[in-house]
């Protein structure tokens, strides 16, 4: 199935999508670098029962890549303003790596419109990331990088692609999506959209900000977690973390799956997601949510008095 993109307007910049389907709405969060198009194994089972929407976060894919913010805030709101434009007020938010955050925090931020969480292979769950990542938020990354993307360098630098699989990034699907993410950097501004992607939640230590602290909040959404035992990216074990900290969370953990376990697997992807959504009631818990919110605001409120 070859899915058309459409365009539409959004605070004033060119936003992407695609869609395709009838009945619950399913939102596909891609990761970083990556774009809707990364989606497009799993869209044609999932549209025999779901009205899936899969946008290009802005700086990614045909979306516009201005000067703006790009943080994990920022991405959320810009998917409830294309929710709501396309008529939608609730939906299951599914998001792999940088779009597990997204999703995670659009759940926090807008939980009257989140029915249920989806997590693939999700940044958020913890510290530790591939070396590779964390280089990126190193001070002069962005002068080593568009250096890097200069077409005189770009034969040599196709050179690393085969070096990648020796600093551990898993052969097959994982080498060629991270390649893949590589070259869409050539575009300036899609390489500004990254760098500030990354300083804004990647430190040299790894990720600086998780979710951990908050994942109590979940625990009356139906949430579902998918991960690839063989992922070098995000490791296994933060799977773990948030099935820990999610109170009734469901497991899944693909044997021989990379980071992108939609990709290695993507019937089984694809069925799992069905049955997770059949077969759970979408969440109402808007005003649990705001409540413990209000009690934090007010707690910090006392401890700055």
């Amino acid at each position: 199935m070859s899915l058309p993109v459409h365009e539409i307007t959004l605070r004033g910049h060119t936003s992407s999508y695609r869609t395709a389907g009838r009945g619950p709405v399913l939102v596909l969060l891609h990761g970083i670098t990556c774009s809707s198009e990364s989606w497009k194994e799993v869209v044609p089972a999932l549209a025999r029962h779901f009205t899936v929407i899969a946008p290009d976060f802005l700086g990614h894919g045909r979306s516009a890549k201005p000067e703006a913010e790009y943080s994990i805030g920022a991405y959320a709101s810009s998917v409830r303003d294309l929710l709501l434009a396309l008529g939608h007020t609730r939906a299951t938010l599914v998001g792999h790596s940088l779009g597990g955050g997204v999703a995670m925090q659009f759940s926090y931020q807008f939980p009257e419109m989140t029915e249920r969480l989806v997590l693939v292979s999700s940044g958020g769950l913890g510290p530790e990331l591939h070396p590779i990542l964390r280089m990126a938020a190193l001070p002069g990354a962005g002068l080593v990088l568009s250096r890097l993307c200069s077409s005189r360098l770009r034969r040599a630098v196709e050179e690393s692609a085969r070096l990648l699989g020796c600093a551990g990034v898993r052969t097959g699907t994982d080498l060629r999506e991270v390649w893949r993410g590589y070259t869409t950097l050539f575009d300036a501004g899609a390489r500004r959209a990254f760098l500030r992607t990354i300083r804004g939640t990647i430190g040299v230590r790894g990720q600086r900000a998780t979710a951990l602290d908050r994942l109590h909040l979940a625990a009356r959404m139906p949430t579902l977690i998918v991960w690839g035992d063989q992922d070098r990216i995000i490791p296994v074990e933060h799977a773990h973390n948030g099935h820990a900290g999610i109170e009734g969370s469901r497991l899944e953990v693909f044997s021989g799956a990379g980071h992108f376990p939609h990709l290695d697997c993507p019937s089984r992807f694809a069925s799992l997601l069905t049955e997770f959504v059949q077969s759970t009631r979408a969440a109402h818990v808007g005003a649990v949510v705001r409540r413990c919110d209000t009690e934090s605001a007010a707690a910090i409120e006392r401890q700055a008095a």
